[in-house]
């Protein structure tokens, strides 16, 4: 079977565990510290936070930033739910829009239209590793002075205009174990903003700074050093796992007959978390590469906006044919140039 995707953890990542253990402190540490240093190093030096998930990640950073009961957050709806969840555990409501069906992130044209006196962020989904269209939304968040968060749990590495995505704005990250780089579980809070970043901090620690002096009503958020210790052995091997993704990438695009390859905008580099291809027969083709024992996975079927925990009726085209048509095939680095031929002949004789 030519998995869809595997969390890659080597000798490197068993001793680095084993290093925390045998010293003692497992909890957060001196390698949480580490970790965040080395990530921010990726992020312009912005303030970086680590937590135990990318949910916490965005919702401490929404907390953080200021969103509360009565603010809306205008979200794509083609997304994971954690993105609206963060939102809705604030106390805000989630506004939902529509998405550019080529690229699967945020319509800069439908945000503008959703923006009402309510609204207090807009937070857009660098959604599969490609950065949304980063220059509109800042125009428009500083326009209309708006804050801007971004979710980019799945754009470790990617760029919109050279810029790193994660330093537009207040940013989430994710360390899932199927994500670029993992630390087995955890988030990363990315902010340039002072007050944020030590809201962050204290919201994560039940508000403490100080032990027992606790400034605000918190959460027990925090990242241990052992998620840490993998996260940094991960993140030393980021660059070079991600070129070969682009790669894997590069050879699918060249070589796929049969279906729509994803779409790569001018001025981004695409990390592809995900290498997320279009067919109108999207079921049947799945159907017929997990019978050729080849991983695929639909990201994501349900629209958020049409969830049971959520229920809106709301138009959004773009969402509805591409929740129909997107199926994943994998492009993780340890595919081997057999496995691509093999996907490819598998696909373009499917037709």
């Amino acid at each position: 079977m030519i998995a869809l995707s595997k969390p890659i953890i080597g000798e490197e990542e068993k001793q680095a565990v084993m290093r925390v253990l045998d010293s003692g402190m497992i909890a957060q540490g001196p390698e949480v510290a580490a970790f965040e240093d080395e990530f921010s190093r990726l992020m312009e030096g912005h303030h970086c936070i680590a937590v135990n998930s990318g949910t916490s990640a965005l919702h401490l950073g929404l907390l953080a930033s200021g969103v509360e009961c009565g603010h809306e957050v205008i979200i794509p709806s083609f997304t994971f739910a954690a993105t609206a969840n963060a939102v809705s555990l604030c106390g805000a409501t989630p506004v939902f829009v529509d998405i550019n069906p080529d690229t699967f992130t945020m319509d800069p044209e439908a945000v503008e239209a959703a923006i009402t006196e309510n609204t207090s962020a807009i937070m857009p989904v660098h959604l599969y590793g490609h950065p949304a269209e980063m220059d509109s939304l800042t125009e428009i968040c500083a326009r209309k002075g708006l804050r801007l968060l971004e979710d980019a749990a799945q754009a470790h590495l990617a760029t919109y205009k050279s810029q790193p995505v994660g330093t537009f704005g207040t940013a989430a990250f994710s360390f899932y174990p199927t994500k670029n780089m993992t630390s087995g579980e955890g988030g990363m809070i990315v902010t340039a903003d002072d007050e944020i970043a030590r809201k962050a901090k204290l919201l994560r620690n039940q508000g403490m700074e100080v032990r027992y002096q606790n400034e605000i009503v918190g959460f027990n958020n925090r990242m241990t050093d052992i998620h840490a210790a993998i996260g940094r052995v991960q993140l030393a091997k980021l660059r070079e796992r991600t070129t070969r993704r682009q790669e894997n990438a590069s050879f699918l695009s060249e070589n796929l007959s049969s279906v729509t390859t994803p779409v790569k905008s001018r001025d981004v580099d695409h990390v592809f978390h995900q290498y997320t291809i279009k067919s109108e027969s999207r079921d049947r083709l799945s159907d017929h590469l997990t019978q050729s024992n080849i991983g695929n996975g639909v990201y994501y079927p349900i629209p958020v906006h049409q969830l049971p925990s959520f229920g809106k009726e709301i138009n959004l085209p773009n969402t509805k044919v591409v929740a129909e048509q997107a199926l994943s095939i994998p492009v993780h680095p340890l595919l081997t140039q057999e496995e691509l031929h093999t996907i490819v002949e598998v696909i373009n004789e499917w037709h």
